[in-house]
């Protein structure tokens, strides 16, 4: 799962600097529009890939982080 959002994150990441150096929306080029059925599904995978993303600030070694006492 981690592989997944991780890819979908940098297609996102990849598509905004597209946007902001280009003025290109490549994901709504290729699948029709930025209000396109398709587009909407794939901005919709970004954006739930960048939310997964944040539980992995809160990881360490691929395992969930669990305080110890003394630690």
């Amino acid at each position: 799962m981690d592989t997944v959002a991780l890819i979908l994150m940098i297609i996102g990441a990849l598509n905004w600097g597209l946007i902001g150096i280009f003025q290109f929306d490549l994901v709504a080029a290729i699948f029709g529009g930025m209000s396109g059925v398709v587009s909407r599904i794939i901005y919709t995978l970004v954006g739930l890939a960048g939310i997964w993303g944040i539980t992995l600030l809160f990881r360490r070694d691929g395992r969930t982080h669990r305080r110890v006492d003394g630690e």
